[in-house]
């Protein structure tokens, strides 16, 4: 039965959109949004409407439009449909890279905000239970997780982010109760029911202003099987700290910060869907991080600023325009980091113009194409340290 209520509606939405997309539809980040957008404005008072909004969405061709109603019921009645194709391997995953394509096919799967639905389980995968099961989701590229893993990877990491997070604000607030010079009114006054010895010393506190994360996350298409992890990734920082700010880029800037303050990751990727962030378009990285310069560099950027790149580096721009906006960006913070997911994939060289032109001006180059390799940049996002 289709849902009726508004926020179970979205869930179920988000769900079909990577149902769909594991049995071989155009439903990637960008139709998820779309998707969602779709729904809200076509509203659902007749049955029928559901159907009509979605195909006309996540169907790219006559083949998508002609298996849509299979599809469609298999979902929302359970039914049984084919197999989903098998997502690539990392050699044809490297391939792909090589000449700059998007990734098609079974291979975009958005990992999106958890439906607790249990769909996933029932197609024919084993349920992810166990130290060791959980380990191997860690492990796994966030382009190849397996669709029954999908949930499961979703609750783990969502439970891992948010405690990497809590574990970096108490070490913010600890290095900020720095110790000062004497406090010699506040050391007699504490002596005086001791008859005048000071024994206990006092001393003036230096309170620091906390230190700022700026994030700036590429939704080109070529980071398609990545953005809504990363995504993740950026809102349980942003939970758990005072001064973090979002940006979405592709060809344009986007700044998600007061998006990205809702309850839950659901409600901000439906908001998401009413602004035109650019999903799946293509990427101008130096035009992108030279619009930021302008519009926020005094306001953001300073010494206790770290600055997070989070993109595959492949710029359709002039590398000089890249390599120009990160000198000036790298003169203007105490950290310049950059998230390449395609520096997890064995035997990946950073050799592209963009990425070429971009590696004398960061502090720190890290993958960022699975679990772990996000929650092992805790170390890098101690705010104060040195470059």
């Amino acid at each position: 039965m289709i849902p009726e209520e508004p926020e179970r509606m979205n869930r179920w939405v988000v769900e079909f959109c990577r149902f769909a997309r594991a049995h071989g539809l155009s439903a990637g980040v960008k139709e998820t949004l779309d998707s969602l957008a779709a729904v809200r404005l076509a509203g659902m008072s007749e049955r029928n409407t559901l159907p009509l909004a979605l195909r006309a969405v996540v169907c790219s061709s006559k083949d998508e439009w002609d298996r849509f109603d299979d599809i469609f019921r298999a979902f929302w009645n359970a039914a049984d449909v084919p197999a989903p194709k098998a997502p690539p391997t990392r050699q044809e995953r490297r391939s792909r890279g090589a000449t700059g394509e998007q990734r098609a096919g079974g291979a975009e799967r958005p990992i999106v905000t958890g439906t607790g639905s249990g769909r996933a389980e029932e197609e024919g995968g084993r349920a992810i239970t166990g130290a060791s099961a959980l380990e191997r989701l860690r492990k796994t590229d966030f382009s190849l997780v397996p669709q029954q893993d999908a949930e499961a990877l979703e609750r783990l990491s969502l439970r891992l982010f948010r405690r990497m997070a809590l574990r970096l604000s108490r070490r913010l607030r600890i290095a900020n109760t720095g110790v000062g010079p004497l406090d010699l009114r506040r050391t007699i006054r504490r002596g005086i029911p001791r008859g005048g010895e000071l024994i206990e010393l006092k001393y003036r506190v230096r309170k620091r202003k906390p230190g700022r994360l700026v994030i700036l996350l590429d939704v080109s298409g070529s980071m398609n099987p990545y953005s809504l992890f990363l995504l993740r990734f950026a809102y349980a920082l942003q939970k758990h700290f005072q001064r973090v700010r979002t940006f979405l880029f592709s060809t344009q800037l986007v700044d998600i910060t007061p998006t990205l303050k809702t309850s839950s990751l659901a409600e901000a990727l439906v908001a998401l869907s009413r602004e035109d962030a650019g999903w799946a378009g293509g990427t101008k990285i130096g035009e992108s991080l030279g619009e930021f310069l302008r519009l926020y560099e005094r306001k953001l950027l300073s010494r206790d600023t770290l600055l997070m790149i989070l993109s595959d580096g492949w710029d359709t721009g002039e590398p000089e325009v890249l390599a120009a906006e990160l000198a000036a960006a790298n003169r203007r913070v105490g950290k310049l980091i950059w998230l390449n997911p395609l520096l997890g994939l064995e035997g990946y060289e950073p050799i592209t113009r963009g990425m070429s032109a971009a590696l004398p001006f960061i502090d720190v180059f890290a993958p960022a194409h699975n679990l772990e390799s996000l929650l092992a940049l805790e170390r890098h996002l101690a705010f104060g340290g040195a470059r």
